[in-house]
Order: structure tokens, then C-alpha cells, then sequence
């Protein structure tokens, strides 16, 4: 018992020795790591510590260093530190301000009245143009100084530097794209001294400006290239007519030139074809109307305004003519059409129009159709009112009053024409055959310009009564909201009721013109009636469809209107009895003997050697009045103009004054009328 309680008790003191011992290096073990956490915990606060404060010392550093370099940026005396003398710094700055100042200032005062003295912006500069006695234009300098206060008046002198920057490298973009024009343009008196001058190096010059005023600031650049082109669209369309010269017309005549070389008239087609006009003028003062409506016929092509002066340049000091181009050019602009001026020197009128066919127009480009004003005995009437004196020193319209060379509100006068005959003289002159000076036109010579031009394969228009046609009339009718105006169109060989065939080449071309007109922007909402004269055995109906279906084959729109002519065609001479004709034959036969019995000094020297006998001869006035009088009565409004078929002339040449009486009996009191005679063919159907 006794050992056995010795043996717990041992057991227990041991028991509880390893117990204290085990307890004991737990708290020494949880000491230990308590004590390293709280030590790492220090030491990561310590050196969190202590790299903000490096952190903060650097970015104090750095701003400092900003600040520094800011402040030297601003600081603009910093030279005056380094100078010997520092007011030497402040006195150049004054000095070169000031020249700068002052050269500017004078230089674009001197440039602002340049500008208003060439008056290239009407009225707005003309204070400008004020000088002192001695040539000063003090006012151009306080208008410019005027101009930089209320540009500085900004406060912003950074942003005035580089406004001022960019219009100068705009300046120098545009003399390097002048100076690209002139060498494309190929001018003999652009001559550059600049050794290594190419178009390379122009528009190098070009793209570098550009590019600098973009990095520079591109708000400022896009705006400084919107100013100058709006001055550009404002000297464009104010300035007045300047005698220095225009780099466009160089630039112009240089591809009209290349494009003319490629126009080959070996490869012509009648899918292209336009009318190529050449209209015949002896005084515009009678024939505005003319001039404006073959302007609208012209259909995009080449419209020559033709005009013969006679005369002989061996007996006079000068050419007559180079004064005269002035007035005719202010013509064109005045009358707002688009048209040459052709003029010739000849000893006759038909010699000069002969020689405006041959040469008139350049390369492809050359007139197919010739217009004449109609030979009749009316009185032309004045329709151009301008200031020009006459040369009785009476002015050409009575209710102008004369001009007054000392007031310099009176415009210059612009049209420098002949006045026009009046009635009772002898002098005939109508659309634009004759000429000036008296000299007389004679009804043999008039057909003979007809003959020579179909001879050159031209085609021809005679135009009648055209200082009727109330154009602007017409042309505030065809509005939408206007009244119908009328276009009628008669293509058969009304001289001719035998040949009633529509699709010659004569008849086409006249439907051709006919739709051209109704095809100009003026005669769009017009009405194109076409006529169809049709005899007693024949189907109305069936006529009018044939033609309908020639009208939608062509591509044209217009309205068909049969006309039975029976009793007009029952006094042809075709139609009249054996007697009648045996007695219209005889009488031929007496007339050409008595012509053969004549002495050799009455003959007229501008007849031909091919002297042929013409059934239009046979016609009678009855006739003719009678197809006059058909065309009048015809209903509906009655029409602006008219187009009408006009035969050839006869072979023999004494027949062309009775072929011109025939002419105006058909035409008479028809009102505006165009007999057109057509040589080639100008229709197709295949595209």
C-alpha cells in the first residue's frame, strides 16, 4: 500500500511537471509570435512612412522643376540678365515692335487703297480712296489703324500671333498655286528666275503651307480659307471689268485648245448631232428678237454671230473692223446669250458671207446651219435703247436723253450700231444680210447667199417677222401657271402638194428644230403641233396614225391635226387643165427668147451658166395666197412661231426673184415665221 501510494504520487508530480512544461512553451511560443506580428506590423508602418515621404519629395522636386521652367517661359526679360546693358534688351524690343508696327500699318493701308481705287468691292471701300495733296491716303491708314485697335481690343496677343501666322502662310499658299497656274497654263511671258523652279516645287510650296497653318491651330486655318474664298466670291461678282489680266482665261484657252485637238470630225455621228448656227446680222438695233430666239435653237452648239461690212482694206488706212468687236462683244453680254462675233471685210455682201462659211469656227466646231433674216421692204424698229448718238448727232432712241460727257453718273455708251434705215429709203436691210452705209442688197444676190450655202451642204433658215416675237411674253406663258403658247410645225412642201412625203431629210430637220426649241428650258411647257395636210382620197385617220407612229419612233412629243387642202391644191398648176398649161408654156418660151434677144452688155454678171426651168416657176398667187390663208385660219391660239418647209432654190438663177416672191406671198402676215431647208440628215432611230 505504501509503495503503491509513493507510485501515484510520483505519477501525479510527473504528470503535472510535463503539464507545467507544456503550458509553458505554448505561452512562449504564442510570446514569440505575438511579438513578431507586432513587430512586422511596425516595420511595414515604417516603411510605409517612409516611401510616401520620398514620394512627396519627389513630386515637390518635380513641381518645382515645372514651375521653374514655366516661369522662365514667361519671364520675357530673362536677356536683360545676361546683357551687358539691360536696358539694351528693352530698347530693341520697342524698336523692332515699332518697325513692325509701322510697316504693317503702311503697307495694308497702302493695300486697302489699291483695292478701293481698282473698286473690287463696289462702293463698301470707296472712303478709302481720299489723299492728301501730296498722294497720301491718309484715310486708308486710319481705316487700317482703326482695324488693329478693334482687333486688339481681343487681349489675347498669343491668339492674334497665330491668326497672323496663318494668313501668311495663306498668302504664300496662294502665290505657289499662282505661280502652279502659270505653268500649266504654258504663258510665254512667265519667265520664274528661280533656278530649281518646277511645278514639283509649287505644289510642295502648297501642301507645306497648308499643313503648318492646320498644325498651327485647324479652327483658325479652316476658318482663314473660308474668308478668302468668300473674298474671292465677292471680287468674283462686284468687281468691275479690270484690263490686267485673268490667269482663268489662260487656264481656259489651254484645254479648250487640248480638247479641240481631240474633237475629230472624221468620227462626227448623227446620234450627236447639234445645231451649229451662224446667224447672219446687218443691225442688231432690228433684230434683238432673232438674236434671242436662235440662242434658244442652238441647243448647247455653236451659235456665230455673223455680220459683213463692205469695203476694200486696200484703199482705207486701218481695218474697220477691230473697233467694232467692242460693241458686239457688249451685245452678247447685254442680250445674256452665248455667242461668237464673226466680222468680215468684203466687196460684197454674198462674197462675205461666203467667206464667214468657210472659216467661221475652229477644228470640229464649225457652223452647219446659216440664218437670214428675210428680204422684204418693211421697216425695221429699234429695240436696243442705249445712250449712243447717231451720227447726225441726234440720239438713236428720241425718248433717251443725250449723254453728258462731264457727268460721271452717265454710263458710257456701250453700242456703237449704225442707226436703222427708215422707211421710204432704198436701202433694204433686214435680219442680217445687208450692210451698213446705203449699200443695197438686191433680191438676185439674196437667193444667191441661199444657193451657195446649200451648195456648201449647209443647211438654211429664213427668218421673218421675228421683231414681233415678244419672247419674255412666251416665256411667262409657258409657266406652270401661264397661258398655252403654241409651237406649229408644217412639214411638207406646201410649194410642192405632189411630193407629200414626211420623212425627206428636209422634213425631218424641220421636226428636228421643231423639238430642239420645245426642248430649251424657255419653250418647255410650249405645245408642238404639227400639221398634216392630207387630199380627198386619202384616210384622214390613217395619215394622222402613220405620222403618230414616225413621231413615237423619233421620240418626239407632239399633237397631229390633219388638214384637208383640196381646194387649195385644186389651183396648182399640176392640177389646172391642158390649156392653161400649154398657155404657161408659151408664155415661157416668149420670155426666154425675149431674154436671149437682150445684147450681151445687159446681161447681170451674177447669173449662172446653169440655167434650168423650175416647176415652182408655174405657181400662181392664187395658190399661194390660198395656202397663206389655210395656215392662218387654222383653230386653236394662234401660235408663237411657226416652222415651215422651204423648197430649194430653183436652178435657174433668173428665177430666183419670182422664187422670192413666192416666198413672201406663202409668209405673209404669218407673224413669226422660220422656212428652214435641211441638207443633212440629223434623225436616227438606232441608238
Amino acid at each position: 500500500m505504501h509503495l503503491s501510494k509513493m507510485a501515484d504520487s510520483q505519477s501525479k508530480m510527473h504528470l503535472s511537471k510535463m503539464a507545467d512544461r507544456q503550458s509553458k512553451m505554448h505561452l512562449s511560443k504564442m510570446a514569440d509570435s505575438q511579438s513578431k506580428m507586432h513587430l512586422s506590423k511596425m516595420a511595414d508602418s515604417h516603411s510605409k512612412m517612409h516611401l510616401s515621404k520620398m514620394a512627396d519629395s519627389q513630386s515637390k522636386m518635380h513641381l518645382s522643376k515645372i514651375a521653374d521652367s514655366q516661369s522662365k517661359t514667361r519671364d520675357y526679360s530673362f536677356l536683360r540678365d545676361i546683357n551687358v546693358w539691360p536696358p539694351f534688351v528693352t530698347i530693341g524690343v520697342y524698336a523692332s515692335t515699332l518697325s513692325a508696327a509701322m510697316s504693317n500699318l503702311i503697307g495694308a493701308s497702302r493695300i486697302l487703297y489699291a483695292l478701293a481705287r481698282d473698286d473690287l468691292f463696289g462702293k463698301v471701300l470707296s472712303p478709302a480712296k481720299r489723299t492728301s495733296k501730296s498722294g497720301n491716303p491718309w484715310m486708308a491708314v486710319l481705316l487700317s489703324w482703326v482695324l488693329v485697335q478693334l482687333v486688339l481690343f481681343s487681349g489675347k496677343l498669343n491668339i492674334i500671333a497665330s491668326i497672323v501666322t496663318i494668313f501668311f502662310l495663306l498668302v504664300y499658299a496662294a502665290v505657289d498655286l499662282a505661280c502652279l497656274m502659270l505653268e500649266w497654263a504654258s504663258a510665254p511671258n512667265f519667265r520664274p528666275t528661280f533656278r530649281y523652279f518646277t511645278w514639283h516645287t509649287c505644289v510642295l510650296g502648297i501642301v507645306g503651307c497648308v499643313v503648318m497653318m492646320f498644325l498651327i491651330n485647324p479652327i483658325y486655318a479652316s476658318a482663314s480659307i473660308a474668308f478668302m474664298l468668300l473674298l474671292l466670291l465677292m471680287i468674283h461678282y462686284l468687281s468691275p471689268t479690270c484690263s490686267w489680266g485673268y490667269i482663268s482665261q489662260a487656264l481656259i484657252f489651254h484645254q479648250v485648245r487640248k480638247y479641240l485637238l481631240m474633237l475629230d470630225v472624221r468620227k462626227d455621228h448623227v446620234k450627236f448631232w447639234r445645231p451649229q448656227v451662224l446667224l447672219m446680222v446687218a443691225n442688231p438695233r432690228g433684230s434683238l428678237g432673232l438674236i434671242a430666239f436662235v440662242n434658244d435653237i442652238k441647243k448647247s452648239g455653236l451659235y456665230v454671230l455673223g455680220h459683213v461690212q463692205i469695203g476694200d482694206l486696200d484703199v482705207l488706212p486701218s481695218d474697220p473692223l477691230q473697233c467694232q468687236y467692242e460693241s458686239w462683244l457688249s451685245l452678247v453680254d447685254h442680250l445674256n446669250i452665248k455667242a461668237f462675233v464673226n466680222l468680215t471685210l468684203a466687196s460684197s455682201i454674198r462674197q462675205g458671207v461666203q467667206h464667214l462659211l468657210f472659216i467661221s469656227g475652229l477644228g470640229g466646231m464649225r457652223p452647219n446651219t446659216l440664218v437670214l433674216g428675210f428680204y422684204d421692204d418693211s421697216t425695221p424698229e429699234d429695240l436696243l435703247q442705249d445712250r449712243t448718238p447717231s451720227s447726225s448727232g441726234t440720239s438713236s432712241d428720241a425718248r433717251t436723253p443725250p449723254e453728258d460727257p462731264e457727268d460721271p453718273e452717265t454710263p458710257p455708251a456701250r453700242f456703237h450700231f449704225p442707226p436703222l434705215r427708215q422707211a421710204g429709203t432704198d436701202q433694204r436691210e433686214e435680219g442680217g444680210v445687208a450692210g451698213g452705209g446705203g449699200k443695197r442688197l438686191g433680191e438676185q444676190e439674196y437667193v444667191s447667199i441661199v444657193a451657195d450655202a446649200v451648195k456648201m451642204r449647209k443647211n438654211v433658215a429664213l427668218a421673218r417677222y421675228f421683231g414681233a416675237l415678244e419672247r419674255e411674253a412666251c416665256v411667262r406663258a409657258s409657266a406652270p401657271r401661264g397661258a398655252c403658247v403654241c409651237v406649229d410645225a408644217w412639214p411638207l412642201n406646201l410649194l410642192r402638194p405632189d411630193s407629200s412625203s414626211y420623212v425627206d431629210t428636209c422634213s425631218l430637220f424641220l421636226l428636228q428644230m421643231a423639238c430642239v426649241l420645245n426642248m430649251s428650258r424657255p419653250w418647255q411647257r410650249a405645245r408642238l403641233r404639227l400639221f398634216l395636210c392630207v387630199e380627198r382620197g386619202r384616210s384622214l385617220q390613217a395619215a394622222e396614225h402613220k405620222l403618230g407612229l414616225l413621231l413615237r419612233e423619233l421620240r418626239m412629243k407632239a399633237e397631229v391635226h390633219t388638214v384637208p387642202w383640196d381646194t387649195q391644191v385644186a389651183l396648182h398648176w399640176q392640177r389646172q387643165g391642158e390649156k392653161e398649161r400649154e398657155k404657161e408654156e408659151d408664155g415661157e418660151k416668149k420670155e426666154r427668147e425675149k431674154e436671149r434677144a437682150r445684147p450681151d452688155e445687159e446681161e447681170d454678171p451674177d447669173d449662172y451658166a446653169n440655167s434650168y426651168p423650175s416647176n415652182a416657176t408655174r405657181l400662181s398667187d392664187d395658190y399661194l395666197l390660198a395656202v397663206n390663208r389655210l395656215i392662218l385660219e387654222q383653230e386653236g391660239p394662234p401660235p408663237a412661231v411657226r416652222f415651215l418647209y422651204l423648197p430649194r432654190p430653183p436652178a435657174d438663177t433668173r428665177r430666183y426673184r419670182s422664187y422670192l416672191q413666192q416666198l413672201e406671198l406663202l409668209t405673209r402676215d404669218l407673224g413669226p415665221t422660220l422656212l428652214i431647208h435641211g441638207i443633212t440628215p440629223v434623225i436616227t432611230t438606232q441608238l
